[in-house]
């Protein structure tokens, strides 16, 4: 069986973390899988057993997605298009799949049609069965005739639409209201959380600072940072872990400003191994992030980024908190008295269960593609 994955990150990282979990646990099966990532490239992007190929790059230069721009910060144009376009069917030619995994798309990533569309018809054309892969909560779209687009393009090319979430914690339906127009294809796989791997160890005890992939953390951790001394976790060792979408310039000005007891690095392959030896974490809202806090079973805030028509992760961070444990501070109220005042309520508090919460996304997810192709 093969397996061929696309995937565009326009800003944060999450979506080609989730997608990257999966294509290790397929090959891990022994399921021949390929990825086309068409984010720029993540150092230190670990596909397992899975080939990575690296589409020509894109991004977005803002929180509302409207503009993007390739490696060299210029407007992408159609001749890009067609040379990105060309690089895509060589990997897929390549790969030869039995299934195609769009992942967000056709929820998301409508910029990008201009090579999904033709991909998606060249797939079906060769029999190959086609899956799209979404997260839990959708952003509501800015046109509400998106929505019908979104259902016409699933019930035109798609077999199956693997939703990761647990339906008794988010229902898909919370944010697409279209649901009962392809509720037939629809199967939750629970939310995809990746198990804790090799570790240098240390980081025991500590209060864990991440936002990602930094490119918009500059916020949290520098408020992070100047509420500490005010919280009841000053004397405690902090971390913070950058990602690499934050500027250097940045990032050497918080090395800078940390005080004796904190450290300043940038992101770790270990992060999960980190949260399992915690005591407090302190992060966006981010579908992975989020996931991993709750599987480690720590105390935690919470800051949910919220900019453009951002609001997957507020809701998300409130649906959690309603369960108890997680401290939340809503970006517009951010500040250091106020996330000093949400961790020491974390401190007092329990650390977050999981209980009740299907966190089996990964196999799920991988038993449901063989059973697409009858393995």
């Amino acid at each position: 069986m093969r397996v061929f994955f696309w995937v565009q990150h326009l800003l944060g990282i999450g979506h080609l973390r989730r997608t990257l979990s999966l294509s290790r646990a397929a090959a891990a099966a022994g399921i021949e899988t390929a990825v086309a990532s068409g984010g720029l490239p993540l150092p230190g992007a670990d596909p397992g057993g899975a080939t990575l190929v690296q589409l020509p790059p894109v991004r977005a230069v803002d929180r509302y997605f409207k503009q993007l721009v390739d490696e060299r910060d210029c407007p992408i144009d159609d001749g890009w298009r067609d040379r990105r376009r060309a690089v895509l069917f060589e990997a897929y030619d390549a790969a030869r799949p039995d299934v195609l995994v769009t992942e967000l798309f056709p929820f998301g990533r409508r910029q990008l049609r201009f090579e999904l569309e033709p991909l998606l018809v060249r797939a079906k054309a060769d029999g190959c069965m086609i899956v799209s892969s979404v997260r839990d909560i959708l952003v509501k779209p800015d046109k509400p005739e998106r929505i019908a687009e979104m259902l016409e393009r699933v019930q035109r090319w798609y077999d199956l639409v693997l939703v990761h979430g647990d339906p008794a914690f988010v229902p898909f339906d919370a944010t697409f209201p279209g649901l009962e127009g392809i509720e037939s294809l629809v199967r939750y796989t629970g939310y995809t959380v990746d198990r804790a791997g090799p570790s240098p160890g240390g980081g025991e005890g500590e209060v864990l600072v991440s936002a990602g992939g930094g490119a918009v953390g500059e916020l949290l951790l520098r408020t992070a940072l100047a509420a500490r001394p005010l919280s009841d976790a000053r004397d405690w060792r902090w971390r913070f872990l950058v990602g690499e979408g934050l500027p250097q310039v940045v990032f050497s000005d918080l090395m800078r400003a940390a005080p004796s007891g904190v450290i300043v690095e940038r992101a770790r392959p270990d992060f999960q191994a980190l949260l399992a030896r915690a005591h407090l974490s302190i992060s966006q809202g981010g579908y992975n992030t989020v996931m991993e806090v709750l599987a480690a079973g720590l105390r935690a805030v919470v800051a949910p980024y919220a900019g453009g028509h951002e609001s997957e992760q507020t809701l998300r961070a409130h649906a959690l908190a309603e369960r108890g444990g997680l401290q939340v501070v809503a970006e517009d109220k951010l500040a250091p008295d106020s996330l000093a005042a949400a961790i020491d309520r974390a401190l007092a508090g329990p650390p977050l269960s999981a209980a009740g919460i299907d966190l089996g996304g990964i196999p799920t997810t991988i038993r449901l593609l063989q059973g697409l192709h009858g393995c």
